[in-house]
């Protein structure tokens, strides 16, 4: 594997950390050394200063923790020298001096100020700074993971985009997860720096008193300077380090090359060495340090930009001719219309006005309630529900919305942004002021109130809606009637598979032996065409298993399936040992419609004469509206082998009434015929 020179540049710098733990340097090289510490401790922070995003630093952490092992190991070579020679270079000299204008006093002063600001200021502030955010980014994940599964869900992102946000979350993540517990490098540095301080002071002063021959007086002036220099040049790093922190934590993990990454964030930014090499070079020219070393480096960095921002203007102008190139090319290209054949399955158009409910930046939960809805049909119905696409319509009205299904509108409505839409249940019998309305999904008399008059329409026993569950709800009937055509080849195959990880001898006698795929989804949308739940797809499957050997007829096999799910059924409709009002068919009705039937290829029909349709009807509605004046649910029960034909003859006129055979019924189940269909 190719070592790149980014990892041969971090390699060597943290092995010339090492190198100075165990050999002592020239105080040529330290100055050297020293130098380029505080141009490393200076690009950091002028980096952090213009770096956009806190992930484009990601390896923020880790610089931390090579910065503060390479400044530790300045700090013992500089104490080696300090003790053995007492001559620890250029730089720690004229720290000691200039920056103390001489004074021991104003040194020691001087370096005190730093540490405090060090330890009381930026490192208490930054450690508790990334404690914080940690914790909050950490708590706000699930948060923004279900945003994102309800931005996937809604068609506002695709499959790529989602990953690329989880992948972000995560890295951020990480990122402040480390960073919480790197801040506590710079905070041990300055606590070490501190404690070497004084070895340096009371170590050199017995060496220049017991080694030197120098008196007490000599020995503390002498030891004292280079001790405040030494603290200095130390600290001043650090202290910029420190304060990068602040900033960066205040505003992470790559999937690329350490060493490429790491150096590419450091020396990436043209304005960054810049203002580094400016800084290094006026130090080396308004200050007694050595003009060679740091007018020299400060040259290095401003050329090193100057390279730098020569090679993003050739990537931009190259990537500029390349975007045209492509552009060119696209027109050039027959024009590809595969994309405009998509049909999405479900459709939530609205205008812009309802744009607040949808976005989650202004306080909007549409997008998680439609989230939810898909969750409740799963649970209901036991079907998935197409992904469904939220689109704004600037041709709807402000306030109006339409539901499409296949490309096709089959409802809308309208509501009022801060208002909320007001029922009455039936038995409230003082009005209220407001703007009268019907609900969209059961088009019952409604009333639009402020939000200054909803407690007092709750307390007066009104049902207070908000708009977004108007459109959820509106939305959700809308899914529950079509679902059944929403139910694709796929979706059976899906469920198919499901079943035959726990199931697999069934499924492999029933698919393909028995049926195909096609005939078990069309006694599925039979099903759910009538709202009878599938998620028993193991009785359903016993059942078409059963049977499918002695018939192929779907409407046939449906009536199986339904007897076999005659519990289920029936605690949907009725209530266990409370007597429960139907409407039963006429046995001569009965027999009528049973010697209309005719049989064909592609299935059986009614020949029935419209007159006779026109009368059953006409009693059929008779008889549904005494069933809802007495508060129950429109049921009619009927003998098996006619139910599923009266069905059909009513389901066009009544969509809402229910059903039923007799053998579908559960025995525990008591009934009461109120009425009796005749013509």
């Amino acid at each position: 594997m190719r070592i790149s020179k980014a990892d041969i540049g971090v390699a060597l710098y943290i092995l010339a950390a090492f190198v100075m733990f165990i050999i002592s340097i020239p105080s040529w090289v330290l100055d050297i050394l020293l130098a380029f510490n505080m141009s490393i401790a200076f690009l950091i922070l002028f980096t952090v200063m213009f770096t956009k995003e806190v992930l484009d630093m990601s390896f923020f952490p880790t610089m931390l923790l090579f910065t503060t092992i390479f400044r530790i190991a300045l700090n013992v070579s500089s104490t080696k020298l300090i003790l053995i020679t007492g001559n620890p270079g250029n730089v720690v000299e004229t720290f000691g001096n200039y920056v103390g204008g001489g004074n021991l006093v104003v040194g020691f002063i001087i370096f005190i100020i730093l540490i405090l600001i060090q330890f009381l200021v930026i490192n208490k502030g930054s450690e508790r700074v990334a404690e914080v955010t940690a914790r909050f980014t950490l708590d706000a994940m699930p948060g923004k993971q279900m945003a994102i599964d309800a931005d996937l869900n809604t068609g506002a992102i695709t499959d790529v985009e989602a990953k690329a946000r989880r992948e972000k979350i995560q890295q951020e993540s990480s990122f402040f997860g480390s960073m919480d517990g790197a801040v506590k490098y710079v905070k041990g540095d300055a606590i070490a720096g501190l404690i070497i301080t004084v070895i340096n002071l009371v170590g050199g002063m017995i060496t220049g008193i017991m080694f030197q021959g120098m008196d007490a007086a000599a020995a503390l002036s002498r030891y004292a300077i280079l001790t405040i220099g030494d603290g200095l040049v130390s600290q001043i790093p650090s202290l910029v380090i420190s304060l990068s922190t602040g900033i960066l934590v205040t505003k992470g993990s790559k999937d690329a090359d350490f060493g490429h990454v790491l150096v590419g964030q450091l020396f990436g930014l043209p304005r960054a060495l810049y203002m580094v090499g400016a800084v290094i070079a006026f130090l080396g020219i308004a200050t007694p340090l050595n003009p060679v070393i740091f007018v020299a480096l400060g040259m290095v960095f401003i050329i090193a930009g100057r390279t730098v921002q020569g090679t993003l203007e050739t990537a931009n102008v190259e990537a500029a001719v390349d975007e045209d190139e492509v552009a060119a090319e696209e027109v050039r290209q027959p024009e590809n219309v595969n994309t405009l054949l998509q049909v999405d399955p479900i459709e939530l158009e609205f205008g812009y006005g309802i744009i607040p409910l949808a976005d989650v930046n202004q306080g909007g939960d549409l997008l998680d309630r439609v989230v939810m809805i898909r969750r409740q049909i799963a649970l209901e119905l036991g079907t998935v529900v197409p992904i469904i696409r939220l689109r704004d319509n600037i041709q709807l009205n402000p306030n109006q919305y339409i539901i499409k299904i296949k490309g096709i509108q089959v409802s809308e409505g309208e509501i009022l942004f801060d208002h909320y839409m007001a029922m009455n249940p039936g038995y409230v019998e003082e009005e209220i002021t407001g703007i009268p309305t019907f609900e969209p999904s059961f088009h019952l008399p409604a009333i639009w109130i402020t939000e200054n008059q909803r407690e007092r329409a709750e307390s007066l026993g009104y049902t207070v809606v908000d708009p977004p569950s108007i459109i959820a709800t509106h939305l959700t009937e809308i899914i529950r009637e079509h679902i059944a055509e929403l139910m694709t080849r796929q979706d059976v195959q899906n469920l198919v598979n499901n079943l035959k990880e726990s199931n697999p001898v069934l499924v492999d006698e029933l698919v393909p032996k028995l049926m195909s795929l096609g005939d078990i989804q069309k006694v599925l949308q039979n099903l759910l065409s009538e709202s009878i739940s599938i998620r028993d797809l193991l009785t359903i499957a016993e059942t078409l298993a059963d049977y499918a050997s002695t018939t192929h007829d779907p409407d046939i096999l449906t009536e199986y399936v339904r007897v076999a799910l005659k519990r289920a059924i029936s605690n949907k409709y009725f209530s266990m040992g409370d007597s429960s009002s139907v409407v039963t068919l006429d046995p001569k009705i009965e027999q009528e419609i049973m010697a209309s039937v005719k049989q064909s290829e592609q299935g059986s029909y009614l020949t029935l004469d419209p007159t006779r349709i026109k009368a059953i009807i006409q009693s059929t509605g008779q008889e549904k509206e005494k069933l809802e004046q007495m508060g129950k649910n429109p049921i009619v029960v009927t003998s098996p082998i006619v139910r599923t034909y009266f069905k059909k003859l009513t389901e066009d006129y009544y969509r809402d009434l229910v059903v039923l055979s007799y053998n579908e019924i559960d025995s525990d189940v008591e009934l009461q015929s109120v009425g009796m269909i005749t013509a």
